[in-house]
């Protein structure tokens, strides 16, 4: 397009030139001149301007000039003949006429989300020694890095892989310079922590005598500081990021019908010898997990958390595992799992802590199968059968024996209520016999009164009217009251010389009434 402007110029120009021979004023003719010449003058000086866009930057090469680059040095900064640093920005530039200069109209660089720019560059000066990537730019000069003249002298930057990279976004970079290529973003995912290898910064100076050599973050090595879960915009060649996973895992050694079906977190079973001679397997879950702060450690060692960890940890399982069955008994073994759980986590933690791993639980699932412990496990099963029929004996001893011990405070309850009993019946017989005797005195006391009121009366009586005549007054009274039969059966004789016909008569009474006393039988009950 440049040229154009030159060649319609220049055509122009002779084309006014051409009628000054049709010019016969002098005037006219220099006027012809004078125009031709502003003609080509401004077509020329049309030809200089160069436009640049909005998303494009303009890269210029100077064809033209009395000083050449340096040995070694690709980029023009103080305007010596080649490809210039200074890069044109969107607008109308002139001065820039065509063959002196040419101008290479490009898009602006695009970085797109998710990525980052990686920098390489082709002018600077050399990389210091034992470095493969130049230092990371300070931030406060980062824009200013990306300005070519500026990075070629001020800057002092480097020729080479840059540990700086480009965030998402468009920049105006001379591609002279600044050779850009796309890397994913790096991005640590949830319960995962990134450790990071820098082949950049200072060689730390550390005397490894034993261990592994960690490094704080800035110096070369890895990185004893781990990248938490987020995106970070790092330059992926210059570090290096390993993603360790912190989740806790399973490990599972066990027996399967089919190694098919084995999975990436099951292992074949773990086969141990014990003390006694006993060969037989043992089913084993090893849970584990990898702390953040241990992580780079991982890394150290195995260069990652996959198989060569694996390895390490199945080897050391299966050691430990080995070493403790040697030392007991298979039928103690079995007996005592809990036990054996507690000692392989103790010394599988001692192991594998030295490495960065940390050993959460050991668990011990079946212990030997029939083929192997059927015999043993079979006289334990009777042993422990018996044992539990030696319970049962003992309980129910000792229920029959508490039974007796019931039975014996029930009779003596029972005695003691007997006891009781007896001795309330004693207490109320005491007082009945208190009674009786009470109301036999009385008694005995009222007769006395009677008895002595019926003498004192008899007397009276006998005073008045004769004893014999008295007593015969009382022998009717009774004969009366009993039913007496008064018929003589009695027969007195003998009567003394003396005795009054009275006496005769109340002697027969006496005998007839002691006869019909004796015989009066007693009066029979007859039932209803």
């Amino acid at each position: 397009m440049t040229l154009i402007f030159i060649l319609v110029g220049f055509v122009l120009a002779i084309s006014i030139l051409s009628f000054i021979p049709k010019v016969k004023e002098t005037s006219l003719r220099a006027g012809l001149v004078l125009l031709a010449a502003i003609v080509f003058s401004a077509m020329f000086t049309a030809s200089s301007f160069r436009h640049v866009g909005e998303n494009e930057l303009g890269v210029i090469v100077k064809n033209v000039g009395t000083r050449s680059l340096p040995p070694g040095q690709i980029l023009a900064v103080k305007g010596e003949k080649g490809p210039q640093a200074k890069i044109l920005a969107p607008g109308w530039h002139p001065w820039l006429w065509p063959v002196i200069y040419e101008v290479d109209i490009r898009p602006l660089i695009e970085i797109k989300e998710g990525f980052v720019g990686l920098l390489t560059t082709s002018d600077g000066k050399p990389l210091p020694k034992d470095a493969i990537y130049a230092p990371e730019w300070d931030k406060d000069v980062f824009q200013k890095m990306l300005q070519a003249d500026y990075f070629l002298s001020q800057g002092n930057g480097y020729k080479g892989p840059q540990a700086s990279v480009l965030t998402p976004g468009k920049y105006r970079i001379n591609p002279k310079l600044f050779n850009v290529e796309m890397a994913q973003v790096t991005n640590i995912e949830k319960a995962t922590v990134g450790i990071v290898k820098s082949n950049v910064g200072q060689t730390p100076d550390i005397n490894i005598t034993g261990g592994t050599a960690l490094v704080d973050r800035g110096y070369k090595g890895i990185w004893s500081t781990p990248l938490l879960p987020q995106e970070y915009y790092l330059n992926t060649q210059a570090y290096e990021v390993t993603p360790i996973s912190t989740a806790k895992r399973v490990i599972r050694y066990t027996r399967l019908e089919s190694q098919n079906t084995q999975t990436s977190a099951e292992e074949r079973e773990i086969t141990v010898r014990s003390m006694d001679g006993f060969t037989f397997p043992v089913d084993v879950r090893v849970e584990y997990e990898i702390e953040p702060s241990k992580a780079a450690l991982v890394v150290a060692n195995f260069g990652d958390d996959g198989d060569v960890l694996g390895e390490r940890l199945n080897s050391a399982v299966r050691a430990i595992f080995r070493n403790n069955a040697e030392r007991v008994r298979a039928m103690d073994y079995v007996q005592q799992r809990s036990e054996q759980e507690t000692k392989s986590q103790e010394m599988l933690s001692v192991a594998m802590e030295k490495v960065g791993v940390t050993v959460t639980a050991v668990r011990i699932g079946d212990v030997g199968n029939e083929e192997t412990l059927g015999e043993l496990l079979k006289t334990q099963t009777d042993r422990e059968i018996a044992a539990e029929e030696v319970k049962t004996f003992k309980q129910q001893q000792l229920a029959m024996e508490q039974q007796k011990e019931l039975s014996k405070t029930q009779q003596e309850a029972e005695e003691e209520k007997r006891l009781a009993t007896a001795s309330y019946e004693v207490k109320i017989a005491e007082q009945d016999k208190l009674k009786k005797v009470i109301a036999a005195e009385a008694e005995a006391e009222a007769i006395t009164i009677r008895a002595k009121a019926q003498a004192d009366a008899f007397k009276v009586i006998a005073q008045q009217i004769g004893p014999g005549n008295a007593a015969l007054i009382e022998l009717l009274k009774i004969i009366g009251t009993e039913g007496i039969q008064i018929t003589p059966r009695v027969m007195v004789s003998n009567a003394q010389a003396g005795d009054s016909p009275s006496d005769a008569q109340t002697t027969a009474l006496i005998g007839t009434m002691l006869d019909s006393m004796i015989s009066k039988e007693p009066i029979e009950t007859k039932p209803e």
